[in-house]
Order: C-alpha cells, then sequence, then structure tokens
C-alpha cells in the first residue's frame, strides 16, 4: 500500500523563500528531487494589539511581496517538516496548508 502524501503550501516574504526551502527539504520534504513550486503575490495582514510582527507595527495594515511556496510531503514526514517550517519561517503566525493526494489508481 503506498504512502498518503500532503501537498505543503506555505506564504513567506520573498527574502526568507530559500531558508524555508531549505529547512524543509533539511527534514525530509520535496521527495521528488527537492522539487518545489513558488510564485510570486502580495500577503497583507493586521498585527493586533499584543502581538510584535517581524514586519510593520501592529495595527496597521502591512502589504508584503511574499513568495508561496508548495511540495510534496509523506505522511510519515509531515510533522518534521511542518516544525521545520515554523521554527524557519520569520512570522510569529506562519501561514501554511495542508492537502492531502490522492494516487490515480485509489481515486479510479
Amino acid at each position: 500500500m503506498p504512502v498518503a502524501r500532503y501537498t505543503l503550501v506555505w506564504f513567506v516574504p520573498t527574502d526568507a523563500a530559500d531558508v524555508t526551502r531549505d529547512a524543509v527539504f533539511a527534514a525530509g520534504a520535496g521527495e521528488i528531487g527537492r522539487c518545489s513550486f513558488y510564485c510570486a503575490g502580495t500577503g497583507t495582514f493586521l498585527g493586533t494589539a499584543g502581538t510584535r510582527p517581524a514586519l510593520g507595527v501592529a495595527g496597521v495594515e502591512e502589504h508584503v511581496a511574499e513568495m508561496r511556496i508548495e511540495t510534496v510531503v509523506s505522511a510519515p514526514r509531515l510533522h518534521d517538516v511542518v516544525r521545520a517550517l515554523i521554527d524557519a519561517h520569520p512570522y510569529e503566525a506562519v501561514a501554511y496548508d495542508l492537502y492531502p493526494l490522492v494516487e490515480l489508481a485509489e481515486a479510479v
């Protein structure tokens, strides 16, 4: 039976893209030859009272050049990979998504 796999997607300031990619790869992601995909976009956030945003100041909406990065992770490595992402990411709260992958043979 094949091992379950997930697509991990995260959003990170452009200047921290390589740091986070290196961290998730070192933890076991990108099992298909350290393969990833990324595209540029703009992230927005509003830090509330009591937060310490990595960029900008609490109470002011920020607009930041960010990358959306995605790669594949097998289920046994998922916890370590997400932990590595969170540890390497410059933001106080990391925005990431996990999408389960369905093998074609299972889907038909």
